[in-house]
C-alpha cells in the first residue's frame, strides 16, 4: 500500500503544453503587426499558467493507492497486475498509472494504464496483463500516478519506489493442467492404458489362451506344446525406469521461437513428460549444462516430488557461452549407475557446430538409450514458403532451404547412431515427446 503524500507536485498536462506552444506564433504575429500590443502575449501566457495552477489545485486529493503484483507467474502466460487508487474531494480527469517493469515482463520495460472509476467516483482501478518473457525474479521497481483537474490543464502526480514488488516467474506448466492430459491420466489409472501396456512390454506377466487377432509373436510354443493348446504370453512394461531430461542452456537454445526462448519451450515439454512418467511409476531427474555442467537433480520417484523438479527447472539459466557437449555428457555418464533413458533437448545452427555434439552423443548411446528433442525452425520454414517476389526474397528462400537440408542431414546421422529423434513445432513438442516416451517404454528395455 502506498499512502497519500503530504504535498504532491503540480504539473501541466500535454494539452496545456500544446496551448502554450501555440502562443509563440501568435506573439510573433502581434509583435509584427502591432508592436505596441506585444505585452498581450506574455499576459495571456501568465493567465494560462495561473489557470493551469488553479486547475491542478482543483484536482482530487490522493487518499491512498496500491499496486498489486502477483508473487508467482509462469513464463509466456499473461499475468494481471492491478492498480487501486482512492481520490476524493475534487475532480478527477484522465487518471493513469505508469509502472517501471523488469525487462522479463516486457520488451519496453514500461507500462501505462488508465484507471476507471468504481464505487461512487472516489475509488479507481486499472488491471493490465504482462507476459513474462523469461524465467527468474522480476521487479516492478517504481510507480507513478497522475490525474488532472476539471479542465485537463493542470495535474497532480505521485510516485513511489516499489522495491518489494517482485514476481517469481516459473516454467510454464499449463500442459500438465490441460483437460486432455488429465483425462488421459485418469483413463490410465482406470485401466484403459493398462490394457495397452500389457502385452507390449518385456517383463512376463501371465499366460492366457490365444485368441484370433492376437499378435502371433506372443505365442509361447513350449507352454502350448505342454497343454496341447495355443497359449500367448502377456508381458508388462517395465516400471521404475530412470529418465534424465538433459537441457542444453547455450546460445542456440536461448534464441526465441514465437517470442519465448527455446529453452523455456523445452522445459515446458520436459516437465509435462516428467509428470506423466512419475504418474507411470518411473524415476525422473533433470540435468542442465552449457560451457560446463550446471545441475543434476536427485531422481524424483513419485508425483509428490514434482515440485522439486519444477524448482530445479526454474533455476536453469540462459548462457551466452557455447555448450561443451563432451564434458557435459561425459559427466552425466559417470553419474549414472544403470542404463537410463536420456532425453536431450538441444539445437544447432550448422553441421560444423553439431560435429562435437554427434560425437558425444555417439559415446552416450553405448550405455544408455538416447532421445534427441529439437524444436522445428518455423522461421526457416516460413522463408522457404515465401513467394519469390524479388531477388532478395529468392536468395533468402534458397539459403533457408539449404540450412533446413543441413539440419536434416544432422538429424539423420543421429538416427544412424541409434538415437530416437523428435522434431516438431513448439506447440506440439510436448505431446510428441509423450507419445515417443510411451513407445520407448512399451517396446524397449530401458533398464
Amino acid at each position: 500500500m502506498v499512502g497519500a503524500h503530504a504535498f504532491l507536485p503540480l504539473l501541466p498536462t500535454a494539452r496545456a503544453a500544446w496551448i502554450l506552444a501555440g502562443f509563440a506564433p501568435v506573439a510573433l504575429v502581434i509583435a509584427a503587426a502591432q508592436p505596441r500590443l506585444w505585452v498581450i502575449a506574455p499576459i495571456a501566457a501568465l493567465a494560462l499558467i495561473a489557470l493551469i495552477i488553479c486547475d491542478a489545485l482543483l484536482a482530487a486529493r490522493l487518499e491512498s493507492w496500491q499496486v498489486s503484483v502477483p508473487e508467482d507467474s509462469e513464463v509466456g502466460r499473461k499475468t494481471a497486475i492491478a492498480v487501486h487508487a482512492q481520490l476524493a474531494r475534487g475532480a478527477v480527469n484522465g487518471a493513469r498509472a505508469s509502472l517501471a517493469l523488469d525487462p522479463r515482463l516486457g520488451a519496453s520495460g514500461r507500462a501505462v494504464v488508465h484507471l476507471e472509476s468504481i464505487h461512487e467516483n472516489d475509488r479507481f482501478r486499472a488491471d493490465f496483463a504482462v507476459r513474462p518473457l523469461r524465467r527468474g525474479t522480476a521487479q516492478v521497481t517504481r510507480a507513478w500516478l497522475r490525474w488532472a483537474g476539471p479542465l485537463g490543464l493542470g495535474a497532480r502526480q505521485a510516485q513511489r519506489e516499489l522495491g518489494g514488488a517482485a514476481m517469481r516467474i516459473w516454467p510454464d506448466l499449463t500442459p500438465t493442467r490441460s483437460p486432455e492430459l488429465q483425462t488421459f491420466l485418469r483413463d490410465a489409472a482406470a485401466g484403459l492404458i493398462a490394457r495397452r501396456i500389457r502385452g507390449e512390454g518385456t517383463q512376463f506377466e501371465a499366460l492366457r489362451e490365444y485368441q484370433p487377432g492376437m499378435d502371433r509373436r506372443q505365442i509361447d510354443w513350449k507352454a502350448s506344446a505342454r497343454h496341447t493348446h495355443l497359449y500367448a504370453r502377456e508381458n508388462e512394461s517395465e516400471r521404475n525406469n530412470q529418465i534424465v531430461f538433459a537441457f542444453d542452456c547455450g546460445p542456440a537454445m536461448c534464441e526465441t521461437v514465437d517470442g519465448l526462448p527455446r529453452i523455456d519451450r523445452a522445459v515446458t515439454a520436459a516437465l509435462t513428460c516428467a509428470y506423466v512418467a512419475l504418474k507411470g511409476g518411473d524415476k525422473v531427474a533433470l540435468f542442465g549444462f552449457a560451457q560446463r555442467p550446471r545441475m543434476l537433480t536427485p531422481f524424483a520417484q513419485n508425483v509428490r516430488a514434482f515440485h522439486r523438479l519444477q524448482s530445479a527447472a526454474a533455476s536453469l539459466d540462459y548462457e551466452a557461452a557455447e555448450s561443451n557437449f563432451t564434458l557435459a555428457l561425459a559427466t552425466l555418464t559417470a553419474k549414472l549407475r544403470r542404463r537410463s533413458l536420456i532425453v536431450l533437448f538441444s539445437d544447432f545452427t550448422d553441421p560444423t557446430a553439431a560435429e562435437l555434439m554427434i560425437e558425444s552423443i555417439g559415446r552416450l548411446v553405448e550405455r544408455h538409450l538416447v532421445l534427441f528433442v529439437t524444436i522445428a525452425d518455423s522461421e526457416l520454414e516460413a522463408f522457404t514458403r515465401a513467394p519469390p517476389g524479388d531477388v532478395a526474397t529468392l536468395a533468402r528462400a534458397v539459403t533457408a532451404d539449404s540450412l533446413l537440408h543441413q539440419r536434416q542431414v544432422v538429424l539423420q546421422r543421429l538416427r544412424h547412431l541409434g538415437v530416437a529423434v523428435v522434431e516438431a513445432p513448439h506447440e506440439r513438442i510436448g505431446y510428441e515427446l509423450i507419445d515417443r516416451y510411451f513407445a520407448i517404454r512399451n517396446h524397449e528395455a530401458i533398464g
